[in-house]
């Protein structure tokens, strides 16, 4: 199963990097702290005697996207709700 997931999520992670390619938005700060995130604990591994594993970075660039889309559909849903009651 888990090597089934992964691959699925990288896909639908590249569709919505390039879906919101054109501004700045959550989905590509999710992307970049993703990346951070999975940087530092990819290097915390390597001091542990575990190697550096690539996989981990690309993990947290996955997650991070996934939490950005959501942080920027909750963005819309929200204004959507703001025009409703203004109306």
């Amino acid at each position: 199963m888990n090597n089934f997931l992964w691959p699925i999520l990288g896909v639908l992670t590249i569709i919505l990097l390039i879906i919101f390619w054109r501004k700045k938005n959550a989905v590509w700060g999710g992307f970049t702290l993703g990346i951070i995130i999975g940087l530092i604990i990819a290097i915390l591994y390597l001091f542990k005697g575990k190697g550096f594993d690539l996989f981990i970075i690309g993990k947290g660039a996955i997650l991070g996207t996934m939490i950005g889309f959501v942080a920027e559909l909750l963005g819309k849903i929200s204004d959507s709700i703001k025009k409703s009651k203004i109306k």
